[in-house]
């Protein structure tokens, strides 16, 4: 089965909950990988001995590997630890997510400040431009095993929104209006 992601509502509801808007208005693969979001499709039961993935860690410099589980009998301090992840924030680097179990939601905001809920399952892999506003939590399941997958030693070190005059933040504006061919808004 494919990414799923859609456009989120409004609501302030359990931020684990869905979150469709109505009618829902879901999205593609396609459209994220515009905003710089790319995503594979891997088997999570072989990711030990997988060739495609260690292909894709190859060509994009991956040599960094941690395993995360997290739910609330894994993860010291939980209700903090998904309070921090789900404040709005951009990194200087990608964000590499592989999903081996569980389920969870990485949140993006599209170039005109939509939220994009991209609802992670097993054998789903994204990258997140560094740049890119995004939060991240669990689903009802309360329960997920990434793999964090990054280039050299990792700084997880995120800045919290606003960030429009990060270098970073100013180069990912700078390829969406390139992409887009329009002047894209810093939000």
């Amino acid at each position: 089965m494919a990414l799923e992601a859609w456009f989120m509502d409004d609501s302030n509801e359990d931020q684990r909950l869905p979150h469709h808007r109505n009618p829902k208005e879901l999205l593609n693969v396609n459209y994220l990988a515009e905003l710089g979001v790319l995503y594979w499709k891997l088997n999570p039961e072989n990711y030990e001995d997988d060739l495609e993935l260690r292909k894709i860690r190859e060509a994009r410099g991956y040599d960094y590997m941690d395993l995360l589980d997290l739910c609330p009998e894994k993860v010291t301090n939980y209700e903090e630890k998904l309070k921090n992840f789900f404040t709005e924030h951009i990194h200087k680097d990608e964000e590499i997510r592989y999903c081996l179990a569980g389920s969870g939601y990485f949140d993006v905001r599209d170039k005109d400040d939509r939220w994009i809920r991209i609802w992670m399952k097993p054998g789903d892999l994204i990258v997140l431009p560094a740049g890119i506003y995004h939060r991240f939590t669990l689903d009802t399941s309360n329960y997920i095993k990434l793999m964090r997958l990054f280039v050299g030693e990792p700084v997880w070190t995120p800045y919290n929104r606003p960030q429009e005059e990060h270098p970073v933040r100013k180069e990912y504006i700078k390829s969406l209006a390139q992409k887009f061919g329009e002047s894209i808004e810093a939000h």
